[in-house]
């Protein structure tokens, strides 16, 4: 495995287009060392504790809580019919008073608050602690938990990851590496996105000897408290919290129109409706998909008068909420 290729000395503001749209991860070093938030948690994890709770009111939030003996891997059951975890709704008063308890065990059950928006949770926090992002309207989040660790998954946005209290290794795949990771059922995942079923730390090379080639792909990237890790949209990425007490903040932003659904709505009737079509019917249909969506130009629609492409014109807010409609009103025939 290769490591993520770094940029130091970077500050927020000089994020640009170049690294925002970058399609390879970018490692930049020490980029919101500056932030409040991580000069309190290298003093202890009190006060990083303190720190939070200074913007906190009374919203729950949902933690999951893992026995010892997952050692912090959330996953599914052993058939794949459910979770090893349980989720829990608490005030994060008492989630971080379950994280100082258990500091020092050896082996402590995994505690994981995972994606939870900084606005709605901690208001008055990004004030403090924010990245600009060069006119982009991310969704921020907080991740607070103990040493856990997520299996390969992928984000269809972009991400920017920043540390902000403890260590974390990121072990990226590139998406063309999808068919090695063994991923699992789409429409039963832990929290929302499906995973490989690969334990990185004891891969079964007799169970799924491909993974052998994905980590010949992969590359890692060691973060510490102001780090902050670029993944670029559709990446893969193992996610390992390394330290008794870890938080990370992460922005999460599309380069498509925010009017626009996400394609796993698409990839997923996809499936229901062409998968299993006879072969010469599936090519039939892979050569519309190819025509108008992966290789459409200028010229696809050429032949039509501009006026009447309608969705085949490059789409507009007022067009794909038409389009939207319309497919509802066929699904609901």
């Amino acid at each position: 495995m290769l490591p993520v290729a770094e940029l130091k000395g970077l500050t927020p503001r000089d994020l640009n287009a170049r690294i925002l749209t970058s399609t390879q991860p970018l490692l930049l070093r020490g980029l919101v060392a500056h932030w409040p938030m991580v000069r309190a948690a290298q003093q202890s994890q009190q006060a990083a504790s303190d720190y939070l709770l200074r913007f906190y009111g009374n919203t729950p939030v949902v933690a999951m809580l893992g026995p010892p003996e997952i050692r912090g891997r959330f996953f599914y059951n052993d058939d794949i019919s459910g979770f090893n975890f349980r989720p829990v709704h608490a005030p994060l008063q008492g989630v971080l008073a379950e994280l100082e308890a258990h500091r020092a065990d050896a082996e402590p059950p995994a505690i994981y608050v995972g994606s939870t928006t900084i606005d709605a949770v901690l208001p008055g926090f990004r004030a403090e602690n924010d990245v600009d992002l060069q006119g982009r309207e991310p969704l921020a989040s907080i991740w607070i938990g103990n040493r856990t660790r997520i299996a390969a998954h992928y984000d269809a946005p972009d991400n920017l990851a920043c540390v902000t209290a403890g260590r974390r290794r990121f072990t990226l795949f590139p998406p063309d590496q999808l068919r090695n990771l063994y991923v699992g059922p789409l429409d039963l995942t832990p929290a929302g996105q499906p995973i490989s079923l690969v334990d990185l730390h004891d891969p079964d090379f007799t169970r799924f000897p491909r993974f052998r080639e994905a980590l010949e792909h992969a590359q890692v990237a060691e973060m510490e408290p102001g780090d902050a890790l670029f993944l670029p949209s559709m990446w893969w990425h193992h996610v390992e919290a390394l330290e008794p007490f870890n938080v990370l903040v992460n922005y999460w932003w599309r380069q498509s129109p925010h009017y626009a659904d996400t394609p796993t709505n698409a990839l997923m009737y996809a499936i229901a409706t062409i998968r299993d079509l006879p072969p010469a019917q599936r090519d039939a249909w892979r050569e519309l998909f190819r025509h108008y969506v992966f290789e459409a130009d200028d010229d696809t629609a050429a032949h039509i008068p501009p006026a009447s492409r309608r969705m085949l014109a490059p789409l507009t807010e007022d067009m794909t909420r038409a389009v939207r409609a319309q497919l509802i009103k066929r699904l609901n025939r």
